[in-house]
């Protein structure tokens, strides 16, 4: 059994006691699987409760991932400055041990621009993910799933969008002959799967689909001393194509899901997520997407895999989602509006309560860099909610520069393995290639009968020449015979008239 009283923890922050000593809060490893939830109005210091946890983790030894929406967490990967606020809030905590030092970092990049290219393929991403993805119907996921069935038995490699189109359409076009073994396949509904197809590549997608595809064991690095490395996903660009966002963030977990064995609660996660602006996630999305991310959020934890959303609004997070959060930190909210109070309340009601102060009253009340923090203690029981400042960060706080950036990719695990794409012979190149034989066979077939054709025309031709031939001999030889006739008839005529008229004139 677990003995949680030597269990490793991540300092997140102090609150204080009647007589205004620090508190040290704690996110403690064993139970850091078990999710998370970051929140709170813009400003309020969301983004530094995530680059202190995320700091904490790497040391002890946890690999990170996070989306960086706005180019701060890039920060990450250099040493912090010793300002004076910083200093100071470091001081007041009880923070003794504070020093400033950069993190080991590998920068990733769906558009390959700020970081090495993330990619997986068509086939790895399957139809029941592409399907969920894209809202399709019935009839269409149905469709889909023959495609892929299709191109299995015919050993046809989908691994990016060009693949996936062409063999629909090679499907739209022998649709009628694959119906009695498949089922109807209809013109209109590989149409509509090729326009959802398109609103896709729009955002992005023929980026991110293709080789050579993540091993994900690349996103699980230590380095030399043990401290885990922070994938940072270049997001910025990213958050303008939600919907090829959802698509990423939901092929990795769910490939993480399929690819690492059963852990149960380790002492220390073998990996925590940080999915920053969450409601990207849920907003607008189709239910069977969300139904899977809920689906994998709740069972991915037994993988050793901690997933915690980033996001303004604890009712961005869908409730069945929201239930498999433990560890929380709640910066301010604002309550103004109908809905902001609903969600103050909401957030409320999610904390065990502190008896020393109102919870609703104080989500309005926090300043910055202040939160209200219950993460799970012993047994996996919360602790009592309570005001806490968060600690400084002991790398850079905001964004660094090209050069910084370019120098942490040049130095990084994994540089040169994902960088140049590959494009090998898949079922775009077979299908093109079969087309051009089936259309090379189809001339040849047409020249065939044409020639064939020809032929026939120029046997009857001649058929018809000879016969009207042997009309013409026939008609000359009767006028010859005539002619011959008539000159023997006059011929005897003259002769009997000789004959005749010499005894008469005897």
């Amino acid at each position: 059994m677990r003995d949680d009283g030597n269990m490793e923890r991540v300092y997140v922050g102090s609150a204080f006691d009647d007589d205004e000593k620090p508190l040290k809060q704690w996110l403690n490893l064993p139970y850091a699987n078990r999710h998370g939830l970051i929140t709170g109005a813009t400003g309020t210091g969301k983004t530094v409760s995530l680059q202190i946890l995320a700091e904490g983790l790497s040391d002890a030894g946890v690999p990170v991932f996070a989306a960086d929406v706005k180019g701060d967490l890039a920060g990450l990967s250099q040493a912090g400055e010793p300002k004076d606020f910083l200093l100071k809030r470091a001081e007041k905590i009880g923070f003794d041990d504070y020093d400033f030092r950069d993190f080991p970092v590998i920068f990733w990049d769906l558009f390959g621009e700020q970081g090495h290219p993330v990619r997986t393929t068509i086939s790895e991403m399957g139809p029941l993910a592409l399907s969920r993805l894209m809202g399709l119907t019935e009839a269409q996921e149905g469709a889909l799933n023959i495609a892929f069935r299709i191109a299995d038995e015919e050993g046809l490699l989908l691994l990016d969008l060009k693949d996936l189109r062409a063999l629909l359409k090679d499907l739209a076009e022998r649709g009628s002959r694959l119906t009695t073994e498949y089922g109807n396949v209809d013109r209109r509904t590989i149409g509509a799967i090729q326009r959802r197809l398109v609103v896709l590549e729009e955002q992005g997608a023929e980026e991110f689909f293709g080789e050579p595809a993540l091993d994900i064991r690349d996103f699980m690095r230590t380095t030399r001393d043990g401290r885990g490395y922070i994938n940072i996903l270049a997001a910025d660009k990213l958050m303008q194509s939600p919907q090829l966002y959802a698509t990423f963030l939901l092929w990795l977990l769910s490939e993480l899901f399929e690819e690492l064995p059963e852990v149960g609660d380790p002492d220390k996660p073998k990996l925590v997520f940080f999915f920053d602006e969450a409601h990207l996630l849920f907003e607008d999305a189709p239910k069977g997407l969300v139904d899977k991310i809920e689906q994998v959020v709740k069972l991915i934890r037994s993988k050793g895999v901690g997933v915690y959303f980033v996001t303004q609004n604890p009712l961005d997070v869908p409730d069945d989602v929201l239930a498999q959060l433990g560890n929380r930190v709640q910066h301010a909210l604002r309550a103004y509006t109908p809905r902001e109070q609903k969600a103050v309340r909401a957030a409320a009601e999610t904390f065990r309560q502190n008896p020393k102060f109102d919870t609703e009253e104080a989500i309005t009340q926090l300043g910055v860099g202040e939160a209200l923090v219950s993460t799970l203690e012993k047994k996996g029981v919360p602790s009592m909610v309570q005001r806490t400042l968060i600690r400084p960060p002991s790398s850079r706080m905001g964004p660094i520069t090209e050069e910084e950036r370019r120098k942490v990719i040049r130095n990084s695990p994994v540089y040169g393995l994902y960088d140049d794409p590959e494009d090998r012979i898949s079922a775009y190149e077979t299908l093109k290639k079969r087309a051009e034989e089936r259309a090379e066979a189809e001339a040849r077939a047409r020249e065939e009968e044409e020639r064939r054709k020809a032929e026939e025309k120029a046997a009857k031709e001649a058929a018809r020449s000879s016969r009207s031939s042997s009309r013409r001999m026939s008609t000359t030889e009767r006028f010859i015979k005539s002619m011959a006739g008539s000159i023997g008839t006059q011929l005897g005529r003259a002769v009997i008239r000789g004959i005749l008229g010499s005894l008469l004139r005897r």
